[in-house]
């Protein structure tokens, strides 16, 4: 027990440097171009998933709960809604920076999730006419959310990202630790490995929880092993930071909010089994 402590500690102590750096690069530029961003997919118009699909995996704080509002306004198209949602990387990036993983894998799994939310989006556009237009009241996520993304100093918020991400990190590892101790390694890599249909579907759930804890757990699994590329795709593909959180405070019409969640579901869970099956 006090090697799976001691192992934790040191496991996420080595990250944080890391991670500092990351969410440095990235509150810069948020602060830089959030609101160019979100102009850009409100002017985009019918090639809206391209725009959200490519936006998305740029990390940035709050672009899959601001899409949130722009939908719940009737700004954006459905299809460009799940197309952000899509491609959302969320805590991903700067998790994967912080284990160094490599950059052709990185690179892989931005730009599969990029094509997926582009392509995802305009199926869902040419199935579901889009609607019309109304007018909403746009409220600013920011203060929906009450994270004060862009306020302060970057410096601070990078701080405090880090001390989040370290914790939920330490947590995740910790309890990965206790499984590997207790139930083995190789047990629980073949148990989780070889379920092309079931991991996706779970990983798919865990992907669906509103915070990063989500794509951190993902994450983690899929840089131990525990789990392969098709369960790692289904669980980031459905994975929207506060996204889904937003779109059901803001979009008053639960039902939509449901088939929309669906909708997410169905997408990274399928795309998830057929990448665990091709291998």
């Amino acid at each position: 027990m006090w090697d799976v402590i001691t192992d934790t500690l040191l496991d996420t102590v080595k990250l944080v440097p890391f991670l500092l750096v990351t969410y440095l690069a990235m509150e810069f530029l948020e602060h830089k171009t959030g609101r160019k961003a979100q102009d850009l997919v409100r002017k985009a118009g019918r090639f809206g998933p391209v725009i959200g699909g490519a936006l998305g995996v740029v990390p940035q704080c709050g672009f899959s709960a601001a899409a949130s509002s722009l939908y719940a306004g009737r700004v954006v198209t459905l299809g460009t809604l799940l197309a952000i949602y899509l491609s959302t990387s969320d805590e991903m990036l700067p998790v994967l920076i912080s284990e160094q993983a490599p950059v052709g894998t990185i690179a892989f799994i931005l730009l599969a999730k990029a094509l997926i939310g582009m392509a995802g989006g305009f199926i869902v556009d040419l199935l579901f006419s889009a609607h019309k237009e109304e007018e909403h009241h746009i409220h600013e996520i920011c203060e929906q959310e009450h994270c004060h993304c862009g306020e302060g100093s970057v410096f601070r918020s990078a701080l405090v990202h880090t001390a989040q991400i370290s914790f939920f990190i330490l947590a995740i590892t910790f309890l990965l630790n206790l499984l590997f101790f207790f139930a083995g390694e190789e047990f629980l890599r073949e148990m989780l490995m070889g379920r092309r249909i079931l991991g996706p579907m779970l990983a798919g759930l865990v992907g669906l929880i509103p915070n990063c804890a989500g794509s951190v757990v993902i994450t983690q699994l899929y840089l131990e092993e525990v789990i392969g590329a098709g369960a790692m795709l289904s669980g980031l593909l459905t994975g929207t930071g506060v996204g889904l959180l937003v779109l059901f405070r803001v979009n008053h019409n639960r039902k939509e909010n449901l088939k929309i969640l669906g909708q997410l579901y169905f997408i990274g869970v399928l795309v998830g089994i057929v990448v665990g099956l091709i291998g």
